[in-house]
């Protein structure tokens, strides 16, 4: 073995050690892992015995393995106390400060603490499975075929890594185990919920879908684990002994940084969005490479599925949409049917919640909805192509006059997520996870306010007074 992962296997072992002497760990860990898959096995004999009145088949064949699911979760909602702790709960023992004293590197301690974090949960979730799957085999329920158990237990895995990742990162931003309790709230939830979304794709029978969502939520646990090292500081564990919200600080620290020093709105201009600008160039680069990716599966999409669509739809339906394109009369109705401020407002709130998703998922599902909505441009591309209409006139008619303000108001506050949850991932020496936090929202409401706002602003108003106009001339001309 490596010296690196003997060092690593060190911390574990003397985890693992400390736990299982732990009777209050072992004994609840213990009793869910045997008596939750008896309790779920009697749900399913009962779910059985009611469905057969209905013919049910298809929910009966994904009954086991949404028991799995569930099974699976379970153990790792009550071993998350040993995550939790790991850091914390040391220093209020006083048993922290021999460890950090040790020649171990950050990295050492933190993988150590995050393997013992990891493999708990996962053997009691196994044990219960495969307790479960015993019991399922006695009776008249079809059990998953080895591709869907390979992939319920990478399930599984994911949630345990996901979750436990984040509670050693709340283990060590927490200075008590009473808050580090508290907060696991917001581990249990978000992940309860993502597991809603997992189990209406599993009832759906989209495997393809799934094996995304195992991708997806790995991706989010790296990012944790990231998070976690990059911001781990043994002094401030050592030197913090109680969190307060000064409310005061929080808030003349975002206010210097959003001013930058300025008196006059073209200073702040000059200085604080000229300087969040410079640091978009390369998210900004990245997000027009995104773009590209976008458009071009959006169009992907549209040529593959569009025409099975229409074809479904009966032989006249397409003829008739193609004739509803150039008789448009409605079109210079288009201000009294949606008024710019209400475009406008539509728009920042699709700008809003790429940041909110982002702030959730270090920027991954705020890209993922910006992907999605520039993805719309391809996917309307290749319907007007399939139409047989004038694809490239239709597009500079219609999308550009607005487009040319509206697309890169999305790139640049896309960018600007894209930049928080990079900048999350990265160490920040002398700073702490809180004070990167503040920095970063502060330069993405200085883009949103002095950028992305008055782009969109201008782009609402030519989408319905500029736009409308344009399209009309060029439809009558066709």
């Amino acid at each position: 073995m490596p010296p690196d992962l003997q060092l690593v296997w060190l911390v574990t072992r003397r985890e693992l050690k400390d736990h299982f002497r732990d009777w209050r760990v072992l004994l609840p860990l213990a009793i869910l892992t045997v008596c939750f898959p008896v309790l779920m096995n009697e749900f399913a004999r009962a779910a059985v015995s009611f469905l057969n009145r209905f013919n049910a088949n298809l929910i009966l064949d994904r009954l086991v393995p949404f028991s799995i699911l569930i099974i699976g979760f379970f153990p790792i909602t009550v071993s998350l106390v040993v995550a939790l702790e790991s850091f914390v709960g040391e220093k209020e023992r006083g048993t922290i400060e021999p460890l950090l004293c040790t020649p171990l590197e950050n990295w050492h301690l933190y993988f150590g603490k995050l393997l013992v974090g990891i493999v708990t949960p996962l053997v009691a979730s196994y044990l219960s499975i495969i307790l479960y799957l015993l019991m399922v085999s006695q009776q008249a329920l079809n059990i998953p075929s080895s591709l869907a158990l390979l992939q319920l237990f990478l399930l599984t895995t994911a949630h345990a890594i996901l979750m436990v990742s984040a509670a050693i990162v709340i283990s060590v931003q927490s200075t008590s185990i009473k808050a580090a309790n508290l907060l696991a709230s917001f581990i249990v939830i978000p992940v309860a919920i993502l597991m809603q979304g997992e189990s209406v794709i599993l009832f759906w029978g989209n495997i393809e879908v799934l094996w995304l969502a195992v991708v997806g939520v790995l991706i989010l646990a790296a990012l944790l684990i990231r998070v976690g090292i990059s911001h781990f500081q043994r002094e401030y564990l050592l030197g913090r002994e109680i969190d307060v919200i000064n409310l005061r600080w929080i808030w003349r620290s975002f206010w210097g940084y959003f001013r930058a020093g300025t008196t006059s709105l073209l200073g702040w201009y000059r200085t604080a969005v000229l300087r969040a600008l410079a640091r978009l160039v390369v998210p900004v680069l990245f997000m027009l490479a995104i773009a590209l990716v976008g458009v071009w599966m959006g169009y992907d999409w549209s040529m593959d599925n569009v025409p099975g669509i229409l074809e479904n739809a009966g032989p006249d339906y397409q003829a008739r949409l193609s004739e509803q394109a150039f008789l448009s009369p409605e079109i210079l109705d288009f201000p009294d049917r949606i008024s710019a401020p209400a475009l406008f407002m539509h728009n920042s709130s699709v700008v809003l919640g790429i940041l909110l998703a982002g702030l959730v998922s270090f920027s991954v599902l705020g890209i993922l909805v910006y992907l999605i909505n520039i993805g719309l441009l391809g996917g309307v591309f290749g319907l007007f192509q399939i139409l047989g209409l004038p694809t490239t006139p239709l597009f500079l008619a219609g999308v550009v006059p607005h487009g040319v303000f509206e697309i890169p108001a999305l790139i640049l506050a896309s960018a600007a997520v894209l930049r928080i949850g990079v900048m999350l991932v990265t160490p920040q020496t002398g700073k702490s996870i809180g004070e990167v936090v503040i920095e970063l929202l502060a330069d993405w409401l200085i883009v949103f306010i002095g950028i992305v706002l008055p782009l969109l602003a201008i782009a609402a108003a030519v989408e319905v007074y500029v736009t409308p106009g344009i399209l009309l001339a060029f439809l009558r001309e066709g």
